[in-house]
């Protein structure tokens, strides 16, 4: 491989439309939702620079790690999930924007890259010696295993329904053909809403913030966290922030760059803020019941009509 091949690659991966483009745009959405929330409930709201002045102090501030925890685990966990969304950054973007320039089985990697930051987060907490950040990871996992389950049927409720195409930028040159996906019948509608109820989820905002659940357990499995480490969790959350909805827009309507894209990722950021503003956090128990009850079946539905062509 040529030294120019190279620098492209570490440019599209570093710099656009990896790591630095994708935290821009999840910052300033968390900028948004936080500006929103705080109007909903007659505050005036952080700066718009809030979000960059917290990463930025962070970074300033003394890593703290406690005597009880695994270090190493503890402290290599963060870099871990991040380097992961870095990945799926690079790969998310690069197909909506050169459909032709991905690989068969890429959105399987994808898939299994996003297991990766919950992964992390739980490894992570559990690492820490602390009680509080314990029990925050074990709550992660139990809602890891339950929202994941229902998205993966959706997702490959659109492999049944498209032909057996699982590359990203094979599903956003076969919607540029035929129309968005979300217009091709009752099961892709039916997959879209699992998939849009997945991503508060994932992210672990309102209703489903059980893991973190400050009240309770103070941060969750990121109490011990602080300085670096904890700057690192919160560029990957805002990158998930930015990251999810790309992924729903590029699966269910073509492209993220297409014109309608931004139309679409306001209304997903929209209704994650509404969603978290007007719902209280769920109990863990009520939750599994939630995902493994109602979404579950909606996403078998979904997939049986995709299978037998409804």
């Amino acid at each position: 491989m040529s030294l120019a091949s190279v620098l492209q690659i570490a440019f599209a991966v570093l710099i656009f439309p990896g790591f630095l483009f994708t935290t821009a745009i999840g910052m300033a959405s968390s900028w948004v939702d936080r500006k929103v929330t705080a109007r909903l409930q007659w505050r005036v709201g952080p700066p718009w620079y809030q979000p960059i002045a917290d990463v930025l102090k962070l970074f300033g501030k003394e890593t703290v790690v406690s005597e009880n925890s695994s270090r190493a685990t503890f402290l290599t966990a963060p870099y871990v999930g991040l380097s992961a969304v870095i990945v799926v950054s690079a790969i998310l973007w690069t197909a909506s924007l050169r459909p032709d320039s991905g690989f068969v089985g890429d959105l399987i990697v994808v898939l299994y890259l996003l297991y990766v930051p919950s992964l992390a987060l739980i490894v992570g907490g559990s690492a820490s010696g602390n009680p509080f950040a314990a029990l925050g990871a074990s709550r992660e996992m139990k809602l890891m295993l339950a929202y994941e389950v229902s998205f993966l049927l959706a997702v490959f409720t659109l492999v049944v329904k498209n032909g057996g195409i699982i590359s990203l930028g094979g599903m956003v040159a076969h919607q540029q053909a035929g129309g968005a996906m979300i217009a091709q019948g009752v099961s892709t509608v039916l997959a879209f809403i699992v998939a849009l109820i997945y991503v508060p989820a994932k992210l672990a905002v309102g209703p489903f913030d059980i893991p973190e659940a400050e009240c309770e357990l103070i941060a969750g499995p990121f109490t011990e966290y602080s300085g670096t480490p904890l700057a690192i969790f919160k560029i990957t959350k805002a990158m998930l922030l930015c990251l999810l909805p790309v992924m729903l827009i590029t699966l269910f309507f073509t492209s993220a760059w297409s014109p309608w894209a931004i139309l679409w990722y306001v209304l997903i950021i929209v209704f994650i803020v509404l969603i978290r503003n007007t719902n209280p956090r769920l109990r863990i128990d009520q939750a599994l019941r939630f995902f493994w009850g109602p979404v579950l079946v909606l996403s078998l539905v979904a997939i049986i009509l995709a299978a037998v062509g409804l």
